[in-house]
């Protein structure tokens, strides 16, 4: 207890400046989960893609980010075993951990898992630093099986995405005429599918507690609302003969340009939504056990406001100095994307998220938006794949969670032996 008593301030500044650390690794590297598709199908420049981002990973983050928080601060540790200040030290050396490596992957161009990086940190401070009793093993299981299950489903909403896209739209007699019928659909999609998953679940912790029959209907007042503005934008575009004979499908994609704008706000949002916990979830834990006197803190403690605050600005920071290098991975390297395809793995992606947000599972917005981009690339033959690339990818992968997990043990010995 002396050690809270005696450094808590300290402390507590120290695990502000690792948490803001972490969230900056979050917008540095996983900003491309977000922005990646638009860049890349050329829907949007890199400076509208960040500028959309910054305001809706804010958004996410700080509107509904607080439901995937609780799993990450309670759910991978045993908090009632483990001794309060010891949570205090695991905690801040698993925010550095996790924040120095997304640091190394992100100035290397290398789309990893936050969310690998900041559970994988958690465990090794966990199992190793205190005993593999702390480790919140059956509740593991679940987030290590999401990180398959999520981009199998992705990809496979993906595929059905852009298969549907084809069928009414590109395979048939008038697709310009078709994509102006059928696009203001996938736009009321959009706006009423992120809307049920956030104001159901994830508006709680701001005063905000609707019923699901109240949530419904707003989330199908904002899909309408969403799908005017889109009939309005869409009504500006004709069709371009000059650019069709270059390409049979360009003023089709133009179409398609407009309603990836509504798929990137809501990719940017959902991803704030789930990612803002990896670097918040410690974050609250830490602050919980000083802010009791060094009590030890059960999972359901409350989140105060600002941690949310930080983690969102944290995000923001990251994402406009260092997130262009990892959109570009993303983006360019796995599969040809046009609008139409972007388009298809941005919503499927923002469907599993935030699906996944607000039943508080932190499932990998990376794995995810890997698996939507294969989905659409698979929808046209394992030839458009570069496998290389995915090979590569998946490589990161692997070595994420044990990278993670060996630095928080590192930083976890420094601590204690200057703390303790």
């Amino acid at each position: 207890m002396s050690l809270i008593a005696d450094y808590g301030l300290v402390l507590l500044l120290l695990a502000c400046l690792f948490g803001f650390f972490m969230a900056w690794g979050v917008g540095a590297n996983d900003v491309a989960n977000a922005m990646g598709t638009s860049v890349g199908s050329k829907a949007l420049t890199i400076k509208q893609a960040i500028l959309i981002a910054m305001v809706f990973e804010f958004a996410g983050a700080y509107l509904a980010g607080g439901q995937v928080t609780e799993t990450i601060k309670g759910g991978i540790v045993n908090a009632d075993i483990i001794p309060p200040e010891l949570m205090v030290l695991g905690m801040m050396s698993a925010l550095l951990a996790a924040g120095t490596w997304l640091l190394v992957a992100s100035t290397r161009g290398w789309p990893v898992s936050t969310t690998h990086s900041i559970v994988g940190a958690v465990i090794g401070f966990a199992a190793v630093g205190i005993s593999m009793d702390a480790v919140n093993w059956s509740g593991v299981v679940p987030i290590v099986a999401s990180w398959v299950v999520s981009p199998v489903l992705s990809g496979v909403v993906a595929f059905g995405l852009f298969i549907s896209v084809q069928r009414l739209i590109i395979d048939t007699d008038n697709p310009f005429q078709n994509a102006k019928r059928f696009v203001p659909l996938y736009m009321f999609a959009t706006g009423f599918m992120v809307t049920i998953m956030t104001v159901t679940k994830g508006l709680k912790h701001i005063g905000l507690d609707l019923s699901s029959t109240q949530g419904f209907f707003l989330a199908v007042a904002i899909g309408v609302a969403v799908m005017l503005l889109g009939v309005a934008l869409l009504s500006r575009i004709q069709i371009d003969e000059a650019a069709d004979k270059d390409f049979h499908y360009a003023s089709v994609e133009k179409v398609f340009a407009v309603l990836m704008i509504f798929t990137a706000c809501s990719m940017a949002f959902a991803h704030g939504s789930n990612d803002v916990a990896n670097a918040v979830g410690p974050l609250a834990a830490i602050v919980g056990v000083i802010q009791s006197g060094g009590e030890a803190v059960g999972a359901k403690t409350a989140l105060p406001a600002w941690v949310l605050l930080l983690g969102a600005v944290g995000i923001v920071i990251g994402l406009a100095t260092y997130g262009y290098k990892v959109i570009a991975t993303i983006g360019k390297q796995i599969t040809e994307l046009t609008p139409s395809r972007g388009f298809a793995a941005e919503l499927a992606t923002a469907t599993t998220v935030v699906s996944a947000s607000a039943i508080g599972l932190p499932i990998s917005t990376t794995h995810t938006l890997v698996g939507a981009v294969l989905g659409v690339g698979l929808a046209r033959g394992i030839g458009a794949l570069n496998l290389g690339v995915i090979g590569r990818i998946f490589m990161s992968w692997l070595v994420t969670l044990p990278v993670g997990a060996a630095l928080s043990i590192f930083f976890f010995f420094i601590l204690r032996g200057i703390f303790l």
